[in-house]
C-alpha cells in the first residue's frame, strides 16, 4: 500500500536521526528498500524470524522487527548501528512505520469510498454507515471539481502536486477516476458560494501551470449540501466540462450554474440536430462558408448585430459589410439583422459546433 518512494524516504530520515541503518523486507524475504548494502540478510533469517513468536530479535548482530498493519504481518524492519540504544531506535522506527500503514489504510479507505460514492456504486444506507466509520461529515457543503490536461501532461504529477499544494480541510478529497482527470471534492465555508468555487478553480490551474495552448481545463457542478448529492456535483462538472470545450472558446474554467444554452443543445439528439441543420442550411453546410463569411458573421454576433461597429473592426466599408451579409442572406435565406434569423443562425452555428464534438468521441 506504501509505495517503495515512500518507504525510502523514511527510513533515510531515521537514519539522518539516528545515524543507524536500515532495511525493509517484505514477508517473503524480498528486500524492499535500503539505506546501505549491508542491511542483506540471509533469507532463511528472515523467514525464520517472520513465523516466529518474536517481535524482535537480535540475528548475526543485527536488530530484525516486525512491523504489523492491524496484527498481520506487514514488513520486517533490520536495524544496525554501533550505539546502545539500538533497540530503543528500531522500536521507535517500527513506530513510525506502523503509523504509515494507518495513516495510508485510512486514506486508501476513504479514496475508494469517494469513487465509490462519485460513480453511484453506494445504496444510501452503506454511504452514511461508511461515512460514519471514516469520520466525514455527512451534511457539510461541497462542490466537486473537474481538472483535465492533455496527455503530454504528467497526470500522477498533478495529482500529487495538488494534493501537496492546498492547504484545504481534512475532509476535502483528492482523487482520480481515470488517466486524463483529477476530481477534487472541496468543502465550502457556509458563506462560500459561486464566486469562491470560481476562485478556488482559478487556483488550481495556477497549481499545475496554465499554458498558452490551453491543455489545462477545470469544471465544477453546483454545491450540494449532503454527501449523498455528491455524485450529482461530479456529473454536472463532466457535463459543464464537455459543454466548456465545446462552446466556451478561449476558457478554461467550466461552472454548470453559467452553461446558458450550450447546456440545452448538449442534451439534444444527433438525428434532431441533422434534421434541424438540414432545414436551417438545405444541402449546405457552415463548413462550406469561406474563412471571410465566417469572420463576418463572428464578429456581428460579437458587436450584437451592431452594422456600424462591425465594419470599423474589420476596417471595411460599411456598404461591403451590407453586401456580405445580404449575399449570405440569399444563400442562405437568413437575414442576421433580423433579430429571430439571427438567433436562428447562431443556434444553428452551435448545434453543428456541438454535433462535431459528438463525432470525436465516436472514434
Amino acid at each position: 500500500m506504501i509505495s517503495n518512494q515512500i518507504l525510502q524516504s523514511t527510513i533515510e530520515g531515521l537514519k539522518n536521526i539516528s545515524k543507524m541503518d536500515f532495511g525493509v523486507y517484505d514477508t517473503a524475504g524480498k528486500l524492499l528498500v535500503s539505506t546501505s548494502s549491508v542491511m542483506e540478510a540471509e533469507r532463511d533469517d528472515l523467514l525464520d524470524f517472520a513465523q516466529s513468536q518474536a517481535d524482535s530479535q537480535t540475528i548475526r548482530g543485527v536488530q530484525f522487527f516486525k512491523v504489523y498493519d492491524e496484527h498481520q504481518l506487514e514488513f520486517i524492519l533490520l536495524a544496525q548501528g554501533t550505539g546502545d540504544e539500538n533497540l530503543l531506535v528500531g522500536k521507535m522506527a517500527v513506530f513510525q512505520l506502523e503509523g504509515l500503514l494507518t495513516a495510508y489504510k485510512e486514506r486508501f479507505d476513504k479514496d475508494n469510498f469517494i469513487k465509490n460514492l462519485l460513480l453511484d456504486n453506494l445504496l444510501l444506507v452503506d454511504i452514511y454507515n461508511r461515512a460514519k466509520k471514516l469520520h466525514i461529515t455527512p451534511d457539510a457543503r461541497r462542490v466537486v471539481y473537474i481538472l483535465e490536461t492533455s496527455d503530454e501532461r504528467d497526470h500522477q504529477g498533478n495529482l500529487e502536486t495538488i494534493r501537496n499544494t492546498i492547504n484545504g480541510k481534512p475532509s476535502d478529497f483528492i482523487t482520480a477516476i481515470d488517466e486524463k482527470s483529477v476530481i477534487i471534492v472541496k468543502e465550502l465555508e457556509e458563506e462560500d458560494g459561486y464566486a469562491e468555487a470560481e476562485n478556488f478553480a482559478n487556483y488550481i490551474l495556477d497549481v499545475v501551470g496554465r499554458d498558452p495552448e490551453g491543455d489545462a481545463h477545470i469544471a465544477f457542478g453546483t454545491i450540494v449540501k449532503e454527501l449523498k448529492e455528491v455524485s450529482r456535483s461530479y456529473k454536472e462538472a463532466k457535463m459543464a466540462m464537455d459543454v466548456g470545450k465545446i462552446f466556451s472558446d478561449g476558457k478554461d474554467v467550466y461552472a454548470y450554474n453559467q452553461l446558458g444554452i450550450g447546456r440545452l443543445i448538449y442534451q439534444l439528439p444527433i438525428p434532431l440536430c441533422k434534421m434541424f441543420i438540414k432545414e436551417i442550411f438545405a444541402n449546405k453546410s457552415p463548413d462550406d462558408f469561406d474563412e471571410e463569411t465566417l469572420t463576418t458573421i463572428n464578429k456581428f454576433f460579437e458587436n450584437n448585430l451592431n452594422v456600424s461597429e462591425t465594419s470599423r473592426q474589420l476596417y471595411i466599408h460599411r456598404n461591403t459589410l451590407v453586401y456580405r451579409l445580404d449575399k449570405l442572406q440569399k444563400s442562405t435565406g437568413l437575414d442576421l439583422r433580423v433579430f429571430e434569423d439571427a438567433i436562428t443562425f447562431k443556434i444553428a452555428l452551435m448545434v453543428v459546433k456541438y454535433m462535431k464534438y459528438m463525432e470525436t468521441l465516436d472514434y
